[in-house]
């Protein structure tokens, strides 16, 4: 059995010219064999990582959660998500990534607030629209000499983001005018997301967003149906998922990364939380 790591491997991005974007059309066929067993092993990305897959049919796995995908359809990955390729079949893909700081700031609010999502199918019409889109975009990153190249792929990257976000929110039903709660989901989901390690308390986040506590709750509440009590226990779980199933720290060490001083309490509550001890959860789980 493959030992694991000490800590989630994160795959950095080839950017040669330190744009905090990529996009290239890859045959997985034409991969050097050490790509391809990278992407078997457990992982995160260092962007918002985007695969339009054009032909094949390929199975991931996404925080445990085993995806079977068929052409054409569309992925995204948060860079939080631990993810891994399982099996492919004569697979042609398209793959973009883009950092924060080049990401429209409108457009990472919406990922932050729809995440996790699935593997998005496409009908002919939306998959040779975004198709195009892509095209255009590898076109724009040979450009490199280009004095306005920085521009161009980035509003090009962008665009492209924005037409699978849109495709997300139209398969979900989503209205385009957002009520006042559902505004303030997103932005907890999007706080509780960087600062779970640290904030336990709903007060945290109702101060960090300057609104009062019972408002907050009535907010996630009416939206998700869940308290932020809730939310704020989901997401700790989560990332205790994925470092119980994708690396040797020990509960221990699990406990401090995730802000328990009391391991013991840390033990009591995953088991409270999910049904199952920790150690159970890792021996029967993922890897």
């Amino acid at each position: 059995m493959q030992k694991k790591p000490k800590s989630i491997p994160i795959n950095t991005i080839a950017d040669e010219v330190n744009t905090g974007i990529a996009i290239e059309k890859i045959a997985i066929t034409d991969l050097p064999e050490e790509h391809i067993l990278d992407a078997k092993r457990s992982h995160r990305e260092d962007r918002h990582t985007f695969f339009l897959l054009e032909k094949g049919v390929v199975a991931i796995e996404i925080d445990c959660q085993k995806q079977l995908i068929r052409s054409p359809a569309v992925v995204y990955i948060h860079p939080n998500q631990v993810h891994r390729i399982l099996s492919f079949e004569q697979v042609l893909v398209s793959s973009w990534a883009i950092d924060n700081e080049q990401l429209n700031p409108a457009y990472l609010t919406w990922l932050e607030a729809i995440t996790p999502v699935k593997p998005l199918p496409l009908n002919k019409e939306t998959f040779s629209l975004i198709s195009e889109a892509v095209s255009l975009s590898i076109k724009l990153f040979k450009l490199k000499n280009d004095r306005l190249y920085h521009s161009l792929i980035k509003d090009s990257c962008n665009a492209l983001v924005g037409l699978v976000i849109s495709n997300y929110v139209a398969h979900a039903g989503a209205i385009d005018k957002l009520s006042r709660s559902d505004t303030i989901t997103k932005l907890f989901r999007a706080t509780l997301d960087r600062h779970f390690a640290t904030s336990k308390k709903p007060a945290d986040y109702a101060q960090r967003l300057n609104i009062s506590t019972p408002y907050l709750n009535e907010c996630v509440k009416s939206t998700t149906g869940h308290s932020v009590s809730y939310h704020i226990q989901q997401r700790i779980m989560l990332e205790a998922k994925r470092l119980l199933s994708h690396t040797d720290k020990s509960v221990k060490e699990i406990a401090l990364e995730l802000g328990y001083e009391d391991y013991p309490y840390f033990s009591r509550l995953f088991g409270k939380v999910t049904g199952i001890a920790p150690l159970t959860f890792r021996n029967k789980n993922c890897d």
